[in-house]
């Protein structure tokens, strides 16, 4: 199969936009992806789009044609992917392997998600759509509670890591202080968020992630084509990984790490001929700051019981030995569901091409991203390498 390369990239500034529409922040994201490409629209031959709820949410489906309209594409071939919060990913996925395969030589891959317009109340039932219905959202489970879960566990199996949950927030917040798409771009003590108001113990309002109005989009292409442009560092996709795991946190075979994420490094790796301390940063699935604990583990980066060891010893710090979330991640850069996953490699890549202006790393030649999608039933990471 041959190799794929990221031509262009765009985004939307993430926040809370209830006087912009879905078609709106496709036309901004995407219009930037084709024109960093160097593109003619003309030669993208498929759309790829990630979505969560449009149509709870917004009382939009059929979001792949929309792109295409929206974008001006003529009548090529759309896919919408849904995935809850690993929407893009799934997206990206779907268009890399048609690109690799040979099918496309070039497709647009986006996502987008508009949620901040509704009541809060609105917004949890469709969020809560993305685990168990039955068994656990018409009993009152929330996805703060199914994370509180496993923090509680997590500190009973191995120990209290409250401190570095807080200290994961204030990185967030700090990278998102120097990310001007961020959603909230303003640093935080840790006193502050040691000290916040509880949303389910042991998590306070600083350990969740934000509700996001956003979206996000690559030009994906085959990298003789990409490295022809020459417009851009070439940026190609290393690695590619997905895997799946049980919708409900009690079928579970263990809550303080996730099968789908571990499955899905595995392939990612293996495919990159890669082991996790190649990679420079990573954007990891820091939907609360203990999942970011639990993702560094999975992920090779420390060993079991030991992820928040990294934390503490400040690796995972902007100018730390393996820089995390270097955007300000879910908890302050934003997470706009559908659009999450693009938005994370929009990150990278921005990062591969030296472009991050005040959070630019030292080192950035291989980068990670790792999404999941509801309880951690859906996982997705890929890798990326700077040529």
């Amino acid at each position: 199969m041959r190799m794929a390369a990221i031509a262009g990239i765009g985004e939307t500034k993430m926040g809370r936009y209830p006087d912009r529409s879905l078609r709106d922040m496709i036309l901004e994201a995407g219009g930037r992806a084709i024109a960093d490409s160097g593109m003619d629209k003309k030669e993208i031959e498929a759309v790829y789009m990630g979505n969560f709820n449009s149509q709870r949410l917004c009382g939009q489906g059929h979001l792949g044609p929309l792109v295409s309209e929206v974008l001006g594409l003529g009548n090529i071939p759309t896919i919408r992917t849904e995935g809850a919060c690993a929407s893009g990913s799934l997206a990206f996925r779907m268009g890399l392997l048609a690109v690799m395969s040979g099918i496309y030589d070039t497709v647009l891959v986006g996502g987008a998600e508009k949620m901040t317009h509704q009541p809060t109340e609105l917004v949890t039932e469709a969020i809560v759509s993305a685990m168990d219905y039955e068994i656990e959202a018409m009993e009152g489970f929330t996805f703060p509670a199914n994370f509180a879960m496993m923090a509680n566990r997590y500190f009973y199996e191995y120990r209290n890591v409250k401190r570095e949950m807080a200290m994961n927030a204030v990185n967030a917040h700090y990278n998102a202080a120097r990310n001007p798409d961020a959603q909230m771009p303003k640093e935080v003590t840790l006193e502050k968020v040691l000290f916040a108001d509880l949303i389910a113990s042991p998590l306070s309002l600083f350990d969740c992630s934000l509700v996001t109005d956003g979206a996000a989009f690559l030009v994906l292409t085959t990298s003789d084509k990409a490295r022809a442009l020459g417009k851009h560092r070439l940026v190609e996709v290393a690695g590619s990984g997905h895997a799946g795991d049980t919708v409900t946190l009690y079928t579970k075979k263990c809550i303080t790490s996730f099968e789908a994420a571990k499955s899905a490094a595995k392939q990612a790796y293996d495919q990159a001929g890669l082991k996790p301390a190649d990679i420079d940063l990573a954007e990891v699935h820091d939907c609360f700051t203990i999942t970011q604990i639990i993702n560094l583990e999975d992920l090779g980066f420390a060993e079991p019981g030991h992820g928040a060891d990294l934390v503490a010893e400040g690796a995972t710090a902007l100018h730390g030995s393996r820089p995390i979330n270097t955007s300000g991640g879910l908890k302050a850069k934003g997470h706009p569901i559908g659009a999450t996953g693009i938005s994370q490699m929009y990150e990278i890549v921005t990062q591969l091409r030296g472009d991050a202006g005040a959070r630019q790393v030292k080192k950035a030649d291989i980068g990670l991203t790792h999404n999941l999608g509801g309880t951690a039933a859906t996982g997705l990471v890929h890798i990326f390498r700077g040529q």
